[in-house]
């Protein structure tokens, strides 16, 4: 294989990824993926909808063609079509598509027992479409849909598929490991005997996760000579989802070596709207785009990378628009508080050192969650020292909630000295309580005020819902972006305090 292959890559977040169960994207959503997908990763290509599904999946491809034709990009939108005579390409041609992805039965019992056809009449069938999607104008790509066991049972019937196909004009042809049952090998097996019997064609392969291998099948396949790959944004798709874009890219780069469009320092931030739009959070520890992958823990790493980068690798954060940060809790060291401390232009000496140690460890131990946000308020409280005073102080406050009645919340607090009391009412007790601050400081103070981004409230793992919750709240300042977090028994009260926090550090700022 070429020591550097170009790869081509066809993002079906919006396809086969919206088949995720509990997810689905409404026309502006699907128009701002697919720009997102297009113009700032810069995919190769996007599968953007399957053909016939709803009048509100016709004006979503409409939308995303329209933008596309007058961008020069109409070649690259694809959608999903049918073998059902002209109905799709009409479809497609209708909605301002040029592309379709025609699904073929890539298997003989899908074929014999879904379709009740031969092979030859499953082929005229296609030849049909195929011919008409050419005189409509369109590019035609062909999914060979479960060919993973087409080609492992029913060989003969695979490759009599495609001999019948090769001359036809399509396009490419995209292998599926539908129900996701290959292993790499599989994967290079019968690749390669895709490979060698049509040398000359271009093949696509979709991967599917079910046994956590589509990252590992995707590669077996570039190993095996395969021009495209299928990906969708944080692995989504039908049942344990599809290979995910961001770790394919990482892979294909740092260990083939690999030459694709992909802007990496986009993969991050586009992964943060595909999740906020489908509603499935990425969990902490996903590679390349979790919460957590690029915090070190233990206390022992952070010395290493304090002494030439020992426990960095080639994932640095900032390729993917990110950096890494160092986790304060019970398994920190004096190495991960120094680095959070430099970040802030914090210095302290052995002694002071120790005795924070001592308190995040305990902190840590009773399954608090501390931030780099939090250090100088443990500094402050731990060392009494005189030098990190809170210019926010919340004097009291009370909040009312009554059946038939808006929650009302008065609060009484001093800012720089000077003391302010509000009140007001709102959606929440919270609520309430934000709105009566917003009076005091855009109304009375004529300050801007943040804005609030997201509200998240949980538990802290193995606690329990009489002990502590944690609030984690984000917030928008000066077109900087940052979180708080506040811990209590009381729900409100931990957001009262992630939001006294907030209101101390933008004093700093001022």
């Amino acid at each position: 294989m070429n020591n550097h292959p170009r790869i081509e890559i066809m993002d079906t977040t919006l396809r086969d990824g919206e088949q995720t169960s509990g997810v689905s994207f409404v026309p502006h959503e699907k128009l701002m993926i697919a720009r997102l997908l297009l113009e700032d990763l810069k995919v190769d290509r996007v599968e953007v909808a399957s053909a016939r599904v709803s009048d509100g999946e016709f004006n979503a491809v409409k939308m995303i063609c329209d933008w596309a034709a007058r961008r020069g990009l109409l070649q690259r939108v694809e959608v999903l079509g049918f073998v059902d005579g002209k109905m799709s390409v009409d479809w497609i041609h209708d909605a301002g598509g040029q592309v379709i992805n025609l699904l073929s039965k890539g298997s003989e019992k899908h074929c014999r027992y879904q379709l009740k056809k031969t092979l030859e009449e499953h082929l005229a069938d296609i030849r049909n479409t195929v011919d008409y999607a050419h005189e409509r104008g369109l590019e035609v790509n062909l999914y060979l849909e479960d060919w993973s066991n087409g080609i492992k049972d029913s060989p003969d019937y695979v490759f009599g598929l495609v001999d019948g196909l090769r001359d036809s004009g399509i396009r490419r042809f995209m292998l599926p490991d539908t129900l996701g049952i290959l292993n790499p090998l599989q994967v290079i097996e019968f690749m390669r005997k895709m490979k060698k019997r049509y040398p000359d064609l271009h093949f696509d392969f979709h991967a599917h996760n079910d046994y956590d291998l589509a990252v590992s099948n995707v590669l077996a396949a570039v190993l095996s000579g395969v021009k495209g790959l299928h990906t969708t944004i944080n692995g989504l798709g039908e049942r344990a989802g599809n290979a995910p874009l961001a770790s394919v890219q990482a892979i294909l780069k740092d260990h083939f070596h690999a030459i694709t469009r992909i802007d990496e320092s986009r993969l991050n931030d586009v992964s943060r709207v595909v999740e906020s739009y489908s509603g499935v959070t990425i969990p902490a520890n996903k590679p390349i785009v979790g919460e957590s992958v690029f915090t070190q823990v233990a206390g022992v790493h952070a010395d290493g990378d304090n002494k030439n980068k020992l426990y960095f690798n080639d994932l640095l954060p900032e390729r993917f628009g990110r950096v890494r940060e160092y986790a304060l809790g019970k398994n920190s060291g004096k190495a991960n508080i120094r680095k959070n401390l430099e970040s802030m232009g914090l210095e302290l000496d052995e002694e002071s050192m120790r005795k924070v140690t001592e308190r995040i460890i305990e902190l840590g131990d009773r399954k608090e969650l501390v931030t780099p946000e939090d250090l100088p308020y443990i500094i402050s409280d731990v060392l009494k020292h005189d030098g990190i005073q809170n210019k926010v102080k919340l004097l009291s406050y009370f909040v009312t909630l009554a059946k038939g009645l808006k929650p009302m919340a008065t609060l009484s607090i001093e800012i720089n000295g000077k003391t302010y009391q509000e009140s007001s009412s709102g959606d929440g007790q919270y609520d309430a309580f934000v709105r009566a601050l917003r009076k005091i400081y855009k109304g009375t103070l004529g300050r801007k005020f943040p804005m609030l981004l997201n509200y998240a409230v949980t538990i802290p793992p193995g606690g329990r819902t009489d002990a502590f919750v944690q609030t984690v709240i984000t917030w928008n300042y000066e077109d900087k972006e940052f979180r708080t977090r506040g811990f209590d028994a009381d729900q409100t009260e931990a957001a009262i305090k992630a939001t006294i926090k907030m209101l101390n550090m933008i004093e700093d700022l001022n």
